[in-house]
């Protein structure tokens, strides 16, 4: 009998090889790869991904010819959530929403099909992980006991799909994308081919059918998602949970959508209810600031069309020359060290300090308009003198010094307002008017000046 053939196929991005190799030769990742069976050629379907209603292949179109295609979009009943994804789940879509364990993936799901099902949708939970009793249980403590659901337990992809053709809803949700198989691979659930091959399948079903399809992703340890990078490229729109389960506040970010704008944001708190959507993020990461106290400012962000004020925490602590200690939650680690790098440069020693940096309330900055705030709440640390506390500060730092320009000024600046904020730090040529309003616009050119309208 001869030895079935096996291939080694990377974690991370999916690339195979015939042999074992220490560095995955597609995204250069150490000791990801894996073997497993190489699936026969009567095994393998090969499926075009194409919309029932699309053109004959190999026929092209002018542009002009080309008709409207009006999205066709189920609201989740989340105005939150409708909002990120650009106005509801679009018909005949694939959304992944991906997360880390316990963060709250499929009580956000179950919620949404409850609300679908209360609106009068025919909707489908097909979960792989856990039986349709813990589903049941996870409902009831949600308050939706008699929602008219369609559960099954199920981790056959087949099965799925037969059930689903059976019933035809308007939204099926598959719980979890790791825990499903497809019995034409000999792989084990979760490998990349089959995390592959499902998605793939998924896919073709969604566009076929005209039913929009959901299904959860998890997380690794190292902060990507399980299952080949591949996956994301498949998949229409990606929604990733930022937070834990120690953390009351969730963060809904959308890195990918073909339906809408990506980058948008959603705030959401774990309550006993479930998920509840936070209209006013600003007000909520704001509400417990230590006005007066050292070590904290105020940065005006922008996450994907929405402006948002974010607290900035920072302790400086006396620690070994050679060997000081940069910290950041919520930060990105190789940033703070430029940036200290910078106020150094501008004659603050920090070669001998710990620096501790922190967002409060769990949200993570992406954009480097937090800069000018970073460095204000190290300075104010480390000179143990407070920032005032009606004063936003905005813009990006460059590798001089300079305080640079930044997008969408006049937005920012009227989510200070209407915080509260007297005065906002923005840079020199974002000169911003602040005529019919009681705002006070303080224009910086560079770190220096910055500091000195800080601290005089």
């Amino acid at each position: 009998m001869s030895r079935p053939k096996t291939v080694f196929a990377c974690t991370a991005c999916g690339h195979q090889s015939p042999r074992w190799m220490g560095r995955c030769a597609g995204c250069g990742a150490w000791n990801t790869l894996i073997e497993e069976a190489a699936p026969s050629p009567a095994a393998e379907v090969r499926r075009t991904v194409r919309p029932a209603d699309a053109p004959s292949a190999g026929r092209a179109q002018a542009l002009g010819e080309v008709e409207d295609d009006p999205e066709d979009r189920l609201s989740t009943t989340l105005p939150e959530l409708d909002r990120i994804l650009g106005g509801g789940i679009t018909r005949g879509s694939l959304v992944l929403v991906g997360g880390d364990p316990g963060v709250g993936k499929s009580t956000l799901l179950l919620q949404v099909v409850a609300g679908l099902a209360r609106s009068g949708e025919k909707v489908l939970y097909a979960s792989g992980e856990e039986s349709a009793g813990q589903v049941k249980g996870r409902a009831v403590r949600l308050g939706l006991r008699d929602e008219p659901i369609w559960l099954l337990a199920e981790t056959d992809l087949q099965e799925v799909l037969r059930a689903c053709e059976r019933l035809s809803p308007s939204l099926l949700v598959v719980d979890s994308v790791q825990t499903v198989y497809t019995p034409e691979l000999t792989s084990a659930p979760g490998s990349v081919s089959q995390v592959r091959e499902v998605g793939s399948r998924l896919m073709y079903h969604a566009k076929s059918s005209g039913t929009a399809v959901m299904t959860v992703g998890h997380i690794t340890k190292e902060g990507t998602l399980a299952g080949p990078k591949a996956l994301e490229h498949i998949v229409d729109t990606v929604v990733y949970f930022e937070g834990d389960g120690r953390h009351p506040f969730r963060t809904l970010r959308v890195t990918k959508n073909r339906f809408g704008p990506s980058g948008e944001l959603a705030l959401f708190e774990m309550v006993g209810e479930g998920l509840r959507a936070v209209p006013d993020p600003s007000a909520l990461l704001l509400a417990e600031r230590p006005v007066g106290r050292p070590g904290t400012a105020v940065a005006a962000c922008l996450e994907g069309s929405r402006p948002l004020l974010i607290e900035v925490q920072a302790l400086v602590a006396r620690g070994i020359p050679g060997a000081a200690r940069r910290t950041a939650v919520g930060l990105d680690g190789p940033r703070l060290a430029m940036l200290v790098a910078v106020l150094e440069k501008e004659g603050i020693p920090l070669y001998d300090r710990d620096i501790f940096m922190n967002v409060a309330g769990g949200v993570r900055i992406t954009e480097p308009a937090a800069d000018l705030a970073i460095l204000a709440a190290i300075a104010s640390s480390l000179r143990n003198r407070a920032i005032p506390g009606d004063l936003a500060i905005l813009g990006e730092v460059g590798l001089t010094g300079e305080v640079r320009g930044v997008s969408r000024m006049v937005e920012r600046v009227r989510e200070a307002e209407r915080h509260g904020f007297q005065r906002v730090l923005v840079p020199a040529r974002c000169r911003v008017s602040a005529e019919g309003s009681g705002t006070e616009v303080l224009p910086v050119p560079g770190v220096r000046e910055a500091l000195d309208v800080l601290f005089g």
